[in-house]
């Protein structure tokens, strides 16, 4: 596969990383879920390059990218980011496929920018519905914060994440890329978590920035992905208010998938995109 990086500049003094995971014609950018990193989604990716050239962003404080001076990790800076890679690689109008946290992504950059995505593929989108109430306990952050950062080797990590709940669920080549990439050696020889457990934490602790009454205006042709799988509560409910909002919206399920559906069955996702786009 031809796959090389470039570092970016973006707000807040971070430099996310864009990472060519193949392909020569059309833009396609791929933006991450959070705790996960771009090159997580080459499997995916496998499925992309007969149409597109594919990009997928590492976002702030997650696989290669570096941290904000601020300290905050505001979903408002994804979009920055998402922003700064598209600027910095003339892509133009490009297509973009955003899972959770990276769908938010998608549609905050094209409010910033109307016009800016020529369409998207967005797996079960983090986009609140009116209404929605929000837990005073973020059970996510507090999942995050309670993961393991530390490991004697990308082996151990591996062999672990095959027998969590959620991360065993994933496709074996893609869980492995996840792990290849989702974490930096320490000098004595072990590995620590890129994304750690406390940056994972606040990531989902903070200010997403969006809901369903702000993306009314959106007008980019728009795939929402859906699972049903999960158990609520799920950001699968999300999907019908999200697409009722955006004026060139379908909604697809898939009754074998859960939340992480893209990294689970990649091909299949691949084909929808390449279908429906």
């Amino acid at each position: 596969m031809d796959e090389r990086s470039v570092e970016v500049g973006s707000t807040d003094g971070v430099t996310v990383v864009a990472h060519h995971l193949g392909g020569t014609g059309e833009a396609m950018v791929i933006c991450h879920a959070t705790g996960f990193h771009g090159r997580a989604y080459a499997p995916f990716a496998v499925g992309l390059v007969e149409r597109f050239a594919v990009w997928a962003v590492d976002f702030r404080g997650h696989g290669a990218a570096t941290r904000p001076s601020t300290g905050s990790y505001a979903w408002t800076g994804m979009r920055d980011d998402l922003l700064a890679v598209i600027d910095a690689l003339d892509l133009g109008r490009p297509y973009a496929v955003g899972h959770s946290m990276g769908g938010c992504a998608v549609l905050m950059a094209e409010l910033a920018r109307p016009g800016l995505i020529a369409a998207a593929y967005l797996y079960e989108p983090i986009v609140m519905p009116v209404g929605h109430a929000i837990p005073a306990t973020n059970e996510m952050s507090v999942a995050a914060a309670r993961r393991r950062d530390d490991f004697t080797s990308r082996e151990e990590a591996l062999m672990r994440y095959a027998t969590r709940p959620g991360l065993r669920g994933l496709r074996a080549d893609a869980l492995a890329a996840y792990v290849q990439h989702g974490f930096v050696d320490r000098p004595d020889g072990g590995v620590r978590l890129a994304c750690p457990s406390h940056v994972e934490a606040l990531t989902f602790a903070a200010d997403t920035a969006l809901s369903v009454s702000q993306i009314e205006s959106v007008t980019m042709p728009t795939v929402v992905g859906v699972g049903t799988t999960d158990l609520p509560p799920s950001p699968a409910s999300y999907a019908p208010h999200i697409a009722a909002a955006l004026s060139k919206a379908v909604v697809v399920e898939y009754e074998h998938l859960g939340h992480f559906g893209p990294l689970q069955d990649p091909d299949r996702i691949a084909g929808e995109v390449l279908t429906r786009l």
